[in-house]
């Protein structure tokens, strides 16, 4: 599903939590004789009333006004309003003192033939009042026989070509209210059973909330890795112009309409007031309710599916993930569930790689950008997978921002997101993602800079590896930078381990191995940032230094990384440093705006002191890169044990040691670093 390009990233509302304060409230609408009153009895037969409250708005009027309808009916139009309004306002109460969901009759206008427009009798308290909508759109015809036979009512004759001006001016005014007021509409035909398309309508409006939605929605994925017992890596795509080119949304909707003409309806929706919220994609679902039955749906998808193609770089890549145990792939749109699954089935992968999306009140929930974070956060946090995540719009930037791994994917110019790049640079700015960009295809041009957004390959050998990699157990290789075997890092451990040198001496030993470790390793981590300088010979010319330092927090953990930490900030002299005894001593604020927090330590043993750490800062800025540079690691800690499964479920930590080590002992009294490096070794 697209994003709507006229509303600006800010005004998507992707957090908005917009159920309406109050009690459920649905009202039943139609122009007379429609077929109100008889839905209502049945429903109330159908539903019962212990959880439910059942209301004929004209007869909860006749209850309040002195004199009751016949009194009502005589009074001045403008005197109609207050009484109006104070039986909404009683329904409402009723319904907050019992907890039951409301129904409730009502009219929208009143329009005879003769006059030209119809007169408006719902109130603002009306607007404020409902939660949902449903419209009875009945056919015109028999509204027009209906009211002739009606023996118990003195109905005008009413032509069948006004009812219908009537119903479309209703439905369409309905439709722009409920939209600037949040109330989900939907148009009930009488083509098909109305009693039991209204009653599994609001039992579902009985139980829908924001919250509910999130929580059937990770009993969803729950239920699929549940299934996957030996995966260790998720791939979690977007479908709509990330997984392939085309907009199936908008696919259907074309379909569906025999379009070309007019405004996509969704478009129309989500740029309207209603934003990316639940809300809105909740009045999708209706929409589609309104549009087919469910054989006809289905044979919308089907047509949708035979048009819509999966990119080759992606089919690639998914048929070699259908051959491995410990990787999945898993995909979840803000789109139609039904169409995702038969584009796969087509595709021949159905049998490995799952869809959660929606589309229908059957499949219970709705995905919203807060969902589609939510559910990767849940594989990396409660499944313990590693998640590889890729989106092309705004509403994935959530998404991407809580995976191991973020990849946006960029498609012809034409066709993307207009409003990506500018949201896509706020959060990078603001240090919640880190992420790479594919070209599909290969051509188009690159969003920003790709020194800010670097270029990857899907098919590329690098990247194909990087994905198929097993996760169990130490992952040096990648994650863990060190110089063991180097011929300067043989020279540079030489006076840490000489008895004889100690103090001041020894601090300064620590002090070039934290620059050596900061130049070495960090650009290949963080990049490079190129930047002018004037050259010797007096022109300008181009001077490097490590990317991004001013956004860099150094932190010694005292006291044995002191000195370590001051080599580090000679590498990076633009960074904040930061003296941390406890983790409790980096705070928030000296966490904002950072990109790169490098936690620096002389040694690391059991690697517990550094877990603590990793798991404080995660609890204040869960994105931002965090570096541990050490002059030496113990082996087994980044193999085995807390810190090694946080290293392998965190794509954002890496170590850095100048070398690792294989031997367990801790150093104590004239043996321990600290003591060492500041002369107290006399101390008990």
């Amino acid at each position: 599903m697209s994003d709507s390009d006229n509303n600006s990233y800010l005004n998507q509302t992707l957090a908005l939590s917009d159920n309406k304060e109050g009690p459920v409230i649905v009202g039943i609408y139609g122009i007379p004789g429609c077929g109100k009153t008889f839905l209502l009895n049945q429903l109330k037969q159908e539903l019962g009333q212990q959880r439910y409250a059942f209301y004929e708005g004209s007869r909860v009027i006749a209850s309040l006004v002195p004199g009751g309808l016949d009194a009502f009916r005589k009074l001045p139009e403008r005197e109609k309003t207050p009484w109006r309004q104070s039986a909404i306002e009683s329904i409402r109460k009723d319904c907050t003192t019992s907890g039951k969901l409301g129904v409730v009759t009502g009219h929208f206008m009143f329009w005879p033939e003769q006059e030209n427009a119809g007169q408006p009798v719902y109130t603002p308290q009306d607007l404020e009042t409902y939660t949902h909508i449903l419209y009875l759109d009945v056919a015109a015809g028999l509204i027009a026989q209906r009211c002739r036979d009606d023996v118990e009512r003195n109905r005008p004759e009413v032509s069948i070509d006004h009812l219908r001006k009537w119903q479309d001016v209703e439905t369409t005014e309905l439709r722009h209210h409920c939209r600037r007021h949040s109330i989900l509409f939907c148009v009930l035909s009488a083509q098909t059973t109305l009693l039991d398309r209204a009653s599994a309508l609001i039992r579902d409006f009985q139980r829908h909330t924001e919250g509910y939605n999130l929580s059937c929605a990770e009993s969803k994925v729950d239920e699929l890795v549940g299934e996957q017992k030996k995966v260790q890596t998720m791939l979690v795509l977007d479908g709509d112009k990330t997984l392939a080119a085309e907009d199936t949304g908008e696919l259907f909707w074309a379909t569906a309409i025999h379009a070309g003409q007019g405004i996509d309806p969704l478009k129309e929706l989500f740029g309207g007031p209603l934003g990316y919220s639940y809300t809105a994609f909740r009045q999708a679902v209706l929409m589609y309710e309104e549009i087919a039955d469910e054989k006809e749906f289905d044979t919308l998808c089907a047509a949708v599916a035979s048009v819509a193609r999966v990119h080759p770089e992606f089919l690639s890549l998914l048929r070699l993930v259908e051959k491995q145990d410990h990787v999945r792939a898993l995909v979840v749109t803000c789109g139609l569930r039904r169409v995702w699954e038969k584009i796969l089935e087509t595709e021949g992968l159905s049998g490995t790689v799952k869809v959660i999306g929606g589309g229908r009140i059957a499949d219970g929930f709705v995905v919203t950008a807060n969902v589609k974070a939510s559910l990767v956060s849940r594989l990396r946090d409660v499944h313990h997978l590693y998640v590889v995540a890729f989106g092309d719009s705004p509403l994935d930037l959530p998404m991407l921002s809580a995976a191991d791994q973020a990849i946006v994917v960029v498609g012809h110019e034409r066709s993307r997101s207009k409003s990506m790049d500018a949201a896509l640079q706020r959060v990078m700015d603001g240090g919640s993602l880190r992420a790479s960009q594919a070209l599909l295809p290969g051509h188009v041009t690159p969003r920003l800079d790709v020194s800010e957004l670097p270029l990857i390959q899907i098919n590329g050998t690098e990247f194909i590896n990087s994905v198929l990699s097993s996760r169990n157990g130490l992952r040096v290789d990648s994650r863990v930078l060190h110089a063991t075997e180097s011929n300067i890092a043989k020279i540079l451990m030489t006076p840490t381990r000489d008895a004889h040198i100690d103090g001041p001496n020894l601090r300064k030993a620590h002090r070039r191995i934290g620059w050596y470790l900061a130049m070495e390793y960090l650009p290949s981590l963080v990049g490079l940032d190129e930047y002018a300088i004037l050259h010797v010979q007096g022109h300008q010319t181009s001077g490097f230094r490590v990317y991004d330092e001013q956004h860099t927090l150094i932190v010694a953990l005292m006291r044995g990384g002191e000195p370590m930490a001051f080599g580090v900030n000679d590498a990076l002299p633009s960074a904040m440093f930061v003296h941390a005894k406890e983790p409790e001593d980096v705070q928030e604020h000296h966490l904002a705006g950072k990109h790169t927090v490098i936690l620096v330590d002389s040694v690391v043993n059991s690697g517990g002191t550094v877990v603590q750490f990793v798991q404080h800062i995660r609890t204040v800025c869960s994105r931002v890169r965090i570096v541990v540079i050490a002059g030496v690691v113990q082996a087994q800690s980044v193999s085995e044990g807390n810190l090694a499964h946080i290293l392998a479920q965190d794509g954002s930590l890496n170590i850095i040691a100048l070398r690792l080590s294989h031997n367990k002992f801790s150093g104590k009294g004239a043996t321990d670093t600290g003591n060492r490096l500041f002369n107290t070794t006399c101390l008990p």
